[in-house]
């Protein structure tokens, strides 16, 4: 299955921007797309006028329903473990997850699965995003911020990766700025020596548009990174 798995240091990093910017590169060449978000919680949260909700970005990049992209969603900014719970609802079910996923991927050239939050996310009380991507045995990307603290923060997630036996294809920091300082030059430097692996860069995206995510995409080393 050709596709790619993303995933971030932490929450808010940029992760859904990487993904969709991913789709919408591909698309753009001619690939049929399909994305997958295992839930989405926070749609509670006030509406960005620029970006919108995880599913329904997915979706715009793919050419697809925010409907079918996210199995469930949640309004509390919350842990999917404890988001099912307030809701009073079973939790997710991972044999579900991967039917869900294969359902997409069946009908796409490639797919582009987020993860939610960072890769020791609990989706279940005992099911990690880790073990989703896992059990999807996509190659990972890793989404992390250009600036201070983020050394530390990615190369933890790294370890965590290549613990769980992932298969890492590179980390992309962003949004990367067009005058980068000492130090963020030197973080990109530093995770790529001490992470053995390949730092890419996506600049900041100025709304949720198709064709700049896109252009923004196609810098990046997807034929690599996709094998």
């Amino acid at each position: 299955m050709r596709g790619l798995f993303v995933t971030a240091t932490d929450t808010g990093v940029g992760k859904t921007v990487v993904a969709a910017a991913i789709l919408a590169a591909l698309r753009a060449r001619g690939e049929r797309v399909a994305a997958f978000k295992p839930v989405v919680t926070g749609c509670d949260e006030p509406a960005d006028a620029d970006w919108p909700p995880d599913d329904a970005l997915l979706a715009a990049a793919a050419g697809m329903r925010a409907q079918d992209v996210a199995t469930a969603r949640f309004g509390p900014p919350v842990s999917p473990h404890l988001a099912t719970e307030l809701a009073g609802v079973p939790p997710l079910d991972p044999a579900a997850l991967r039917a869900a996923f294969a359902e997409r991927a069946a009908q796409a050239d490639a797919v582009v699965a987020e993860g939610v939050g960072g890769l020791l996310v609990p989706l279940a009380r005992d099911y990690l995003v880790r073990d989703l991507a896992v059990d999807l045995a996509l190659p990972l990307v890793v989404v992390a911020r250009p600036g201070l603290g983020t050394i530390s923060h990615t190369l933890l997630t790294l370890e965590a990766a290549r613990a769980g036996g992932l298969t890492l294809a590179g980390v992309v920091m962003t949004p990367w700025p067009d005058a980068p300082s000492a130090m963020e030059e030197d973080n990109r430097a530093t995770i790529a020596r001490l992470g053995a692996v390949e730092v890419a860069a996506l600049p900041r995206i100025a709304r949720a548009d198709p064709q700049l995510l896109a252009t923004a995409g196609a810098q990046l080393p997807l034929d690599r990174w996709l094998g």
